[in-house]
């Protein structure tokens, strides 16, 4: 009996090292929209949270309305500013 498997060539790629665009140095906004004349606030979460189906760890940053920040505040999902 003859062997008739075929095997395929691969052909090694390098790995993409580079960070995906939603883990950039600048944080994307999520939340609600702003209002009218309102500037986003970069926040730091205290506890792991989803937002708009995409999960943030504690230690990580985004940047949200200035309403949003001070409900997330008051609930404990932020993490405290130094002063």
């Amino acid at each position: 009996m003859t062997n008739t498997r075929k095997t395929a060539v691969t052909t090694t790629e390098p790995e993409n090292t580079a960070t995906p665009a939603t883990e950039t140095s600048t944080p994307a906004f999520v939340g609600p929209p702003l209002r009218h004349g309102q500037e986003p606030e970069k926040v730091v979460f205290a506890h792991h949270l989803r937002i708009a189906g995409r999960d943030f760890r504690p230690g990580e940053s985004a940047r949200v309305s200035p309403d949003y920040a001070r409900q997330l505040r008051s609930s404990g999902y932020l993490a405290r500013g130094r002063a």
